[in-house]
């Protein structure tokens, strides 16, 4: 029987049948039911696509704008160390020669750059060798100065170097720099342009993969075509170690006593809503408390690694054990039971069969919360990192963990907030160097969760 007569939901009287609904037609209320599940799941599609458009377009911003911190241009010239200029005894003293500042290799430079352009045959309005200072950066001197001081037999030759090209010369190569602007920019004008086009031509300036912007340090405001964010990165690193090394057993021994060992009373209620509650605290929080804990109390260097990293182990406590303990929570009753059944005491069936089961998740929540801390930057401002510029490479473990230096969110903010907007490409780049490090992390947490995870 393919019909049946429901009007108004009874049968009718005397056999009549004046309202038929089809059981294999859907009635009103199913087709309004139905299209409300598509509306659903429209809206659901729309927001996926929502979030992936605007996720491309910040890593189409990201990438855009921070690629040009990986190539830097670079002036290839032969510089005439001129004995008259930086050993005027011709003792080849070392104490003499280092008394001879950058500003006694400056002229020598611009000489160089000079030659280049009369030999390349480039007719310029400038024809004083110091008119080329704008096309230098301040650390070609110290760089060459460096090299002679480490062979002091090079004084009296023409030797060949790679330097630096001045911040605007790179981004007026990089497009960052329009010639409509100079007529406003005191450090270059068109007429230096016309001299950049030229050399590149003539092969003098060329742009390059930029290494050092991944392994070199900052650099003064004045020099931004030198900093890069390897010490940075460095520092990031010994915080990282030092958060590993406090908070993953710390955190993990926590969560099993609270999970396996601990009464359940009023005492253990209370912690765990505050470890909760301290999940939720704003990271700047931690900083503060970490500058009159661990500088104002204890006396620790400030800008140092170590503080910053008891700072983040502080802040990643609470995330480590609240994600250790729902792994905990979701290993089975039945292999405790089945341990303590076999003779296992409580410790050996918590050690032996629940702790292995378990740390798929705790790896993966340890992993996240490092990741977590490693792109914090608010607790780093108040213990005094972004306050530092960090120049220098440590020399040992002590040195990195005591001595002052930065940490890559913290230099990112730092160079965001310079004037020169070649540091606002540095920015962007540091940004891209973050991203790739937290992506691993992340990625290394699913490929440690895939390879321990075990079944029951």
């Amino acid at each position: 029987m393919s019909d049946a007569s429901l009007p108004n939901g009874s049968l009718p009287s005397g056999g009549a049948n004046p309202q038929s609904v089809s059981l294999t037609e859907p009635d009103a209320r199913t087709k309004k039911r139905n299209a409300a599940e598509k509306r659903f799941r429209a809206y659901g599609i729309a927001a996926i696509g929502a979030g992936l458009f605007f996720l491309v377009v910040l890593l189409f911003a990201i990438v855009s704008n921070g690629m040009g911190a990986f190539q830097q241009t670079f002036i290839n010239v032969p510089v005439y160390l001129d004995p008259a200029k930086l050993d005027k005894k011709g003792e080849r003293n070392i104490d003499d020669i280092k008394k001879v500042s950058t500003f006694g290799y400056n002229p020598l430079i611009q000489k160089a750059v000079f030659d280049a352009v009369q030999e390349a045959g480039i007719e310029t309005p400038l024809e004083k060798t110091k008119d080329m200072k704008a096309l230098i950066s301040a650390s070609a001197a110290a760089q060459i100065r460096d090299m002679v001081i480490e062979n002091p037999d090079l004084i009296g030759e023409t030797i060949d170097v790679r330097i630096l090209a001045a911040s605007r010369v790179d981004g007026y190569l990089k497009g960052r720099v329009k010639r409509e602007d100079v007529a406003r920019d005191k450090n270059i004008d068109a007429e230096h342009l016309d001299l950049v086009d030229g050399l590149q031509q003539a092969g003098v300036v060329e742009k390059t993969f930029n290494l050092d912007f991944i392994l070199g340090a900052d650099a003064s405001e004045s020099r931004a075509e030198q900093a890069g964010i390897g010490v940075a990165m460095i520092g990031s690193f010994f915080m990282m170690m030092v958060v590993l090394f406090l908070a993953l057993p710390i955190g993990v021994a926590a969560s099993i006593y609270l999970e396996e060992f601990a009464p359940k009373n009023r005492i253990t209620d209370l912690i765990e809503v505050n470890i909760s509650n301290l999940a939720a605290v704003p990271s700047i929080v931690f900083g503060i408390l970490g500058l009159a804990v661990f500088i104002q109390f204890v006396h620790l260097p400030q800008s140092a690694p170590l503080v910053g990293g008891l700072v983040l182990t502080l802040m990643t406590l609470p995330t480590i054990i609240i994600s250790t303990r729902a792994s905990l929570k979701a290993v089975p009753p039945s292999i405790r039971d089945a341990a303590l059944g076999v003779g296992a005491s409580k410790m050996q069936s918590v050690f032996h069969h629940v702790l292995p089961l378990a740390a798929p998740g705790i790896l993966t929540g340890t992993i996240i919360g490092l990741a977590q801390a490693l792109g914090e930057t608010a607790p780093l401002l108040l213990i005094g990192m972004v306050g530092y510029i960090a120049t220098n490479a440590p020399d040992g473990i002590a040195s990195g963990l005591l001595d002052p230096n930065s940490a890559m969110p913290a230099q990112i903010y730092e160079w965001a907030k310079r004037a020169d907007p070649a540091y606002y490409e540095r920015a962007w780049g540091g940004i891209i160097i973050l991203l790739v490090f937290l992506v691993s992390m992340n990625t290394l947490a699913v490929l440690l969760r895939r390879r321990f995870e075990r079944r029951w």
